[in-house]
């Protein structure tokens, strides 16, 4: 069996508003569908990340994400200044010195988590 990644969808309370934080995030293009029930960040844009999916859903976040995105920057730094700016929460900063490894855990503005890594 061959699988390939078709897109990357998250549960929330307002699509539009979560798919225009991700579209500033990851310079994206930004579409609402279906009422405004769904939006989407990347459909166009072909290249590294797969298209976002945002799919409004009754339901708030009770808990911690079980899986989350994992986002390189140059400037880790920098770009978590920005995400923050744009609405994002910083959470905490991590580090593995002996495998050179930092990276920021952060909170878009529904309260999922991603993390921004220099690299």
């Amino acid at each position: 069996m061959t699988l390939q990644m078709g897109g990357v969808a998250f549960d929330c309370e307002n699509p539009v508003k979560l798919a225009a934080f991700w579209s500033a995030a990851t310079d994206r293009p930004a579409e609402a569908m279906a009422d405004e029930e769904v939006a989407m960040v990347g459909r166009a844009a072909p290249g590294g990340l797969p298209p976002m999916l945002f799919i409004r859903v009754p339901e708030g976040k009770t808990a911690k994400n079980r899986c989350h995105l994992d986002l390189h920057s140059a400037d880790r730094e920098a770009s978590v200044t920005q995400l923050v700016e744009l609405g994002a929460e910083r959470v905490e900063d991590h580090e593995i010195a002996e495998l050179g490894l930092r990276w920021t855990v952060l909170r878009d503005p529904e309260g999922n988590e991603f993390c921004v890594a220099q690299g």
